[in-house]
């Protein structure tokens, strides 16, 4: 089978895809044919060797996952002996961060647990940019920020996956008014995708603007974590789903100490892989969600739309094709 080789840390351009054997399909595994995936934040900084921990985890020198990948869609080849939820033929999503990735490449052996069928009104390209920023979306937002229909949501890193898909599970959960930050690049498709307003943060400083919101969700967190207690009502919450390293610590240190003295919070999301999924996929196939994706590029130009997606140049999520993917112009 055709796979995306990771042989060394430092750029997209290690990336070499190359024949490799198929997986073996052990007892509690299915074995599927990948049709598409998307690119995380996981893949970016797995293919970087960067921030530092992901060396820790992945492989100190050179890395020890040989195929990144952590969203998929696919269809069932086979399943292991104690496999009970699926059978070949069944077609199937999932969130592989917990299970070692594996997603660039046209086969991969997944444990049952981290897969889900697909949902009806989704196909394989839509399918694939959902589980991980999702989730993402649906943990922050509703059971750690427990959004509540009166409040008013910003949503920083507004156009990417976990944005365009967080706002339309805030509207599903009745929200009525979402402001989007995001590059300016990114605002006339988050204005179509249905914004109330939009802030490009090149031009703007959303956390001094004096305006204030019941929670903040945020994918980028790139500035000191007190900083957005400006940003935030009497009781409301900031709520982080990933970002840049240092201040993900900040906060985490900080949040207890900010319960001391203020009635705000500040929160992370420690994402449960796959939790959550089966709500969303309702949503999708109730016509509450649809998926923003870019591509789908082919597998042969993964190195191109990796560091595209390093560059922040996507719009929602940027999807791997492993059938008969195009090129994105």
């Amino acid at each position: 089978m055709k796979a995306a080789i990771l042989t060394q840390y430092g750029s997209p351009r290690n990336l070499q895809v190359t024949e490799v054997e198929q997986p073996q399909v052990g007892a509690n595994e299915v074995l599927v044919k990948v049709h598409a995936a998307s690119i995380n934040d996981w893949d970016w900084c797995i293919v970087k060797g960067s921030p530092f921990y992901i060396r820790l985890l992945c492989g100190l020198l050179k890395p020890k996952v040989r195929i990144a990948g952590v969203d998929i869609a696919g269809r069932v080849e086979a399943v292991g002996d104690a496999v009970k939820t699926f059978q070949p033929g069944d077609t199937v999503y999932g969130d592989l961060s917990d299970c070692g990735l594996g997603g660039f490449a046209e086969y991969a052996s997944i444990p049952e647990a981290s897969l889900s069928r697909m949902p009806a009104k989704a196909d394989f390209i839509q399918a694939a940019a959902i589980p991980h920023a999702a989730t993402l979306a649906l943990q922050g937002l509703r059971d750690v920020g427990q959004l509540e229909p009166t409040d008013t949501l910003l949503i920083n890193g507004a156009g990417g996956g976990v944005g365009t898909i967080g706002l339309q599970i805030a509207r599903s959960l009745g929200v009525g008014h979402v402001v989007g930050v995001d590059h300016a690049s990114k605002l006339d498709m988050m204005r179509s995708l249905g914004y109330d307003e939009v802030i490009d943060y090149t031009q703007c400083d959303f956390t001094s603007a004096g305006k204030t919101y019941d929670l903040i969700l945020d994918t980028k967190t790139n500035c000191f974590p007190l900083k957005y207690l400006k940003a935030l009502k009497p009781n409301g919450s900031y709520v982080t789903v990933g970002g840049q390293t240092l201040r993900l610590i900040q906060t985490l240190l900080l949040g207890r100490a900010v319960r001391m003295f203020s009635t705000k919070k500040l929160r992370i999301v420690a994402l449960k892989p796959n939790k959550g999924l089966g709500d969303i996929s309702a949503m999708i196939d109730n016509n509450e969600i649809t998926p923003i994706t870019e591509g789908p590029y082919p597998l042969e130009d993964i190195a191109e739309a990796v560091q595209r997606f390093g560059d922040g140049l996507h719009q929602g999520k940027l999807i791997i094709s492993m059938d008969t993917g195009e090129r994105l112009q």
